[in-house]
């Protein structure tokens, strides 16, 4: 998709259309843009830009927090025009996805006349543009599709891969990070081209397995199969503060915050979790993560706010600031899969407690599953808890 999240905001929002738009944080603070707008990169905006970089380039740009379940929805959506096509897809994220055409082609179709059909149905469903690259592999198909965007079509015929790729630079290859693109660069490799007429040892001297795969990828050599069980491994929500916080309180809420977004989203995909995560950045940039596994896995946001709270407590002091604190989840498990009953409830406290407490927690249940629900119905945060209010069991 084209500037993804950009594009909807402009699509919801007639007034932004034709505008530059950022979309992401306050630049008051440390907010990054999750995106931007063709009509700001004309200025030298980009995604991952700090924004108060992007507002001093261009200071006339529309700022807009991000709705990030709006986002999930539209991509549901566009994901399902892709599967008409073909069940063989592989979303990358919430806005780009391979797609296999093979049954297509093998019956007739022209690959370019497939892609073009793509494009048209996305914008007749969608109002929005999608740039489409069509080769025979995944990782010439991922380059062509960055060609010619906005609303471009790229496509890259069998036996064209190699001098397709050769002109274009280094860091357009999949895996070439900055980092490595610098090591390249400083080796005298500037294109994909340069790196495919480099000796394979030499490249396997230097970078290991890697280099074997840069080299055959240089060359248009990519075998791999669309992959449809992309496993989610983790689940987290983050928060990066404007200035370095040390209250308690605030901490706390935020933490809350979180753990309720991390919960919906849980339900929303139909996991149960079975660890509970911290993550923490002091105001020195030290960074560290604390996690406690559960006694059986869970999806309430009460659970995962409990243990989360526990592990900020262990992390407190007077002389500790936070720049950053994050609540996730990891070892994941799909919903219908039957848990282990357990002694203890999910924060490994004893679960052999009193009938009132028995009583308390399953109306907090209920009160879980509402808040689950009108947030699903009505997209974000709409309810959450406030930092006061859950009780302690008895």
């Amino acid at each position: 998709m084209d500037a993804f999240f950009a594009s909807v905001e402009q699509r919801d929002r007639p007034e932004l259309r034709g505008k530059p738009v950022l979309v992401g944080g306050s630049p008051k603070g440390r907010g990054v843009v999750a995106a931007a707008s063709y009509e700001s990169r004309v200025f030298g905006c980009r995604s991952a830009m700090p924004m108060r970089t992007a507002v001093r380039l261009c200071p006339q740009a529309e700022i807009v927090r991000p709705r990030f379940s709006r986002y999930r929805e539209v991509s549901t959506q566009i994901m399902s025009i892709f599967r008409d096509v073909s069940p063989l897809v592989e979303p990358l994220s919430v806005d780009e996805a391979f797609i296999d055409i093979t049954l297509r082609v093998e019956a007739g179709a022209m690959p370019a006349e497939v892609a073009q059909w793509i494009r048209q149905r996305v914008r007749e469903a969608t109002e929005l543009t999608v740039s489409c690259g069509v080769a025979t592999s995944k990782s010439v198909a991922k380059i062509a599709s960055d060609q010619h965007k906005p609303d471009g079509l790229t496509v890259v015929g069998p036996g064209d891969e190699a001098a397709f790729l050769a002109p274009l630079p280094i860091s357009d290859l999949w895996g070439v990070g900055p980092k490595t693109a610098d090591r390249l660069r400083h080796a005298g490799i500037e294109t994909i081209g340069d790196l495919a007429q480099r000796p394979l040892p030499w490249l396997i001297d230097r970078f290991g397995s890697r280099g074997e795969f840069f080299w055959q990828l240089a060359r248009g050599i990519d075998d791999r199969p669309l992959s449809q069980d992309r496993a989610t491994k983790s689940i987290s929500s983050e928060t990066t503060f404007a200035e370095d916080v040390g209250d308690e309180a605030r901490l706390r809420s935020v933490v809350g915050d979180q753990s309720s977004g991390v919960a919906r989203r849980l339900v929303e995909q139909g996991f149960r979790a079975r660890t509970v995560q911290l993550k923490l950045r002091l105001s020195d940039f030290t960074t560290f993560t604390r996690q406690r596994t559960l006694s059986s896995p869970t999806q309430a946001a009460e659970s995962i706010e409990r243990t989360a709270l526990a592990l900020l407590q262990e992390q407190l002091s007077p002389s500790r600031r936070f720049r950053l604190v994050g609540v996730g989840v990891a070892g994941l498990e799909r919903q219908g899969v039957a848990a282990q009953l357990s002694l203890f409830d999910e924060s490994g406290r004893s679960a052999l407690v009193p009938p009132e407490s028995t009583s308390r927690r399953a109306r907090q249940r209920v009160v879980d599953d509402a808040v689950q629900e009108l947030n699903q119905k009505y997209g974000g945060d709409i309810v959450h808890f406030g930092p006061t209010s859950r009780s302690e069991e008895a």
